[in-house]
């Protein structure tokens, strides 16, 4: 027996359709908004305004900056040429590159080759946001991508 295809079934069918639409849509905008990390600056254009001096100023310093994770010890390496470097860290935060919800604020030691420090990490991707300052006054900023070792 066929059934006849009324009015009511094809409305039903669009709201069906159009309603998984918006409710995909409402839960991809709301966690967008609740794991947005924050702003980085607070005004874009003033920060524009210094950004290639103090590109420049910092690359002048000549510093490899890498880190890395093996289990929950973190080790922050800073290299002029083969000398290790030791400013002053003056922000570091340690956590996942799309959350803030798993951010740490790392307790760096210098342990006369490299900065460590415990951290509560586990696996995927981990990145460390840092400002620091050189010897000379000179303000370092970089995110560096945590390489995770087995």
């Amino acid at each position: 027996m066929q059934r006849e295809l009324k009015g009511w079934h094809v409305f039903t069918g669009f709201a069906m359709a159009f309603g998984v639409i918006i409710a995909v849509n409402l839960t991809l905008a709301f966690n967008a908004v609740r794991t947005f990390p924050g702003l980085e600056v607070k005004n874009s254009y003033v920060a524009s305004q210094s950004f290639d001096v103090d590109r420049a100023t910092q690359l002048a310093l000549d510093w490899d900056v890498a880190a890395t994770l093996n289990g929950d010890h973190l080790v922050l390496t800073i290299l002029k040429g083969d000398a290790p470097v030791s400013p002053v860290i003056e922000e570091a935060i340690f956590g996942r590159a799309t959350s803030v919800a798993a951010d740490q604020t790392p307790d760096f030691r210098f342990n006369g080759q490299a900065f460590v420090a415990d951290v509560k990490a586990g696996a995927g991707n981990w990145n460390l946001r840092l400002k620091m300052r050189a010897i000379d006054g000179t303000l370092f900023q970089q995110r560096v991508i945590v390489k995770v070792q087995k």
